[in-house]
């Protein structure tokens, strides 16, 4: 089933989503890779606030290539998610909403997307240059230092992901695989 999501989006919304649906989002996500989520991390540890409210939010596990001229990214695709596994589950209990990533997540991930009713959405690798497409603007807000690391706030026009792991725990890799196995 398609599906049109404004972000940020609410607990409400998000458990409508099933694994499988494809979904195309519009508005505000964020993205930050490995050593944005460990910077996050720190500053946790530390008290501090983060760079961007979590509540509703989605973050993007992507770091793009410099942009073209005439566009606000470059080529915009999908990082391998797992790699994000050891921070997620905080993140998602402050009230982070959903993940675009590649791949599979762990049990511990999965557990936090159910007790958070969140969602993880996968979002085709290897189609970075079409999916930059859908990114209108792109600004650095945190971390500059850390280059294509850095967090940056996207505003996306029906950016298209599918959903992979819904709120109810529902994972379309397994269930996918279940499926064409019969």
């Amino acid at each position: 089933m398609e599906k049109y999501i404004q972000v940020p989006y609410t607990k409400e919304e998000a458990v409508n989503l099933k694994a499988g649906d494809m979904v195309y989002l519009s508005g505000t996500i964020y993205t930050a890779r490995d050593a944005a989520h460990k910077r996050m991390a720190e500053a946790l540890n530390k008290g501090e606030e983060l760079p961007f409210d979590l509540k509703g939010n989605v973050i993007y596990y992507m770091g793009p290539s410099p942009a073209r001229e005439g566009r606000p990214i470059g080529s915009a695709g999908p990082t391998t998610a797992s790699r994000m596994d050891k921070y997620t589950p905080e993140l998602l209990d402050l009230g982070l909403a959903g993940m675009i990533g590649k791949g599979k997540r762990s049990e511990a991930v999965k557990e936090a997307i159910v007790r958070n009713s969140a969602v993880y959405f996968a979002a085709i690798g290897g189609a970075g240059a079409l999916l930059s497409k859908a990114i209108v603007s792109s600004e650095v807000i945190a971390y500059d230092d850390l280059g294509t690391e850095a967090i940056r706030k996207l505003t996306v026009k029906d950016f298209p992901a599918i959903v992979v792991i819904d709120s109810n725990g529902d994972n379309l890799y397994e269930s996918a695989v279940l499926t064409y196995r019969k």
